[in-house]
Formats: C-alpha cells, sequence, structure tokens
C-alpha cells in the first residue's frame, strides 16, 4: 500500500500522507474452540506491525458471540502489549526491511495491485463499478472461492472444520447473534455484508447440540 501510495501521490501531484489503521477481520473467528481466536488474532495483529501499520486495533476473541467484557478487552490489550514488550516491535521502524523475500512478495503484490488500480480507472472508477455491482461481483466470487476450500478442509480453522471438540456446546453461550442478520431493502449500492468461514458449520453444530 504505501510502495502503491508513492508512486500514485507522484502521479496525482499530492502530498498527503499515508496512515494505515489495521484491526483483525471476524473471517476466520469462530464460537466452537473460540480461545484459538486469540491466537489468530496475535498473528494478525504481528502482521499488521510487520506490514507497516500505524495504529492497530485488536479484536476481542469472543467477540463474535458475546457481548463488550472486561476480560476480554483485558486480553485484547496484553496481546499487543507482549509484542510491543517481548517482542521488540517498537524498537525498529521496519522490522521486515531486508528480508529477501518478504519485499519480494511486496513488490509482485504492489505491480499487480496497481494493474487492478488502473483496470478499474479505465472502466470508470470505483464509484461507478459499485453502483454497476463489478466490486461486489468480484468480491462475492473471491469469498465464494475460499468458502469452497474451507468446506473441503483446504482452508483449516482447528477447532472447526478439522480436531472438532465435541463436547463442546456453545448454545447457551451466545450472547450476541454471530451470523449474517438479513434485512432487505433497495438502495443505490448493494451493500458488501460480511460473512464468517464457519457460519454454514456452526449453525449446523449448533441445531444438533
Amino acid at each position: 500500500l504505501r510502495n502503491l501510495w508513492n508512486v500514485l501521490s507522484k502521479a496525482y501531484g499530492i502530498t498527503i500522507p499515508c496512515s494505515i489503521v489495521s484491526q483483525p477481520s471476524k473471517r476466520n473467528k469462530t464460537i466452537y474452540d473460540f480461545n484459538v481466536n486469540m491466537l489468530r488474532t496475535s498473528t494478525e495483529c504481528m502482521s499488521a506491525v510487520l506490514g507497516g501499520s500505524d495504529v492497530v486495533f485488536n479484536l476481542n476473541y469472543n467477540a463474535v458471540y458475546k457481548k463488550d467484557n472486561d476480560f476480554a478487552n483485558r486480553i485484547a490489550l496484553n496481546q499487543l502489549i507482549l509484542l510491543k514488550e517481548e517482542s521488540y516491535f517498537d524498537k525498529v521502524e521496519n522490522a521486515t526491511e531486508g528480508s529477501y523475500y518478504i519485499e519480494t512478495i511486496t513488490h509482485q503484490l504492489a505491480e499487480k495491485a496497481l494493474l487492478l488500480f488502473k483496470a478499474v480507472e479505465k472502466d470508470g472508477g470505483f464509484l461507478k463499478q459499485l453502483k454497476n455491482h463489478t466490486i461486489q461481483n468480484k468480491i462475492a466470487d473471491s469469498a465464494r472461492k475460499q468458502q469452497e476450500k474451507f468446506d473441503a478442509k483446504k482452508v483449516v480453522l482447528v477447532g472447526s472444520n478439522v480436531f472438532q471438540n465435541e463436547a463442546d456446546k456453545m448454545g447457551e453461550a451466545l450472547e450476541l447473534y454471530p451470523f449474517v442478520k438479513k434485512n432487505p431493502r433497495k438502495t443505490l449500492i448493494t451493500p458488501i455484508i460480511e460473512k464468517r468461514l464457519a457460519e454454514e458449520l456452526e449453525q449446523n453444530r449448533l441445531s444438533h447440540e
């Protein structure tokens, strides 16, 4: 992103700084074996720091199904403190600098992203493609492919689609509805709705508890 920002800023003659704010996604979070979510958020926050994020907001490990609570808030904060105080990520500006592998992959991603940017601009811009559903269709197609890999166990979420704990019961622990909520209404731009990979699997398990 920073590489692209520098290229595009120069091309458009602007001097706005690039500030990156990151937060773990709910995409791979689960309600069963929910403690594994702590490992997922830890690696995602670490990746955000290594990727050059200016600010990192952590996600509570039980945010998918439980209301905001002091214990989960404390764990989320402590995960960030551990990365800072015990991994010393605050001691260097760019911890991955000099890594041939990471810098090569970064360069390749930036080149592909620039091609996508140019294609979007050529076809009328981002807003136009949102209105004609091009962006949504591309995201939906990517999500479908990832979902198929999860269903086939090619994308693994431990405790969810592999190594399930059959004694794990979550029906009475749900304080929040953890699945996609639908409220159909007419909009100018079709919304992009977030959905977790494990939703159908979890609904099936809940129905058999």
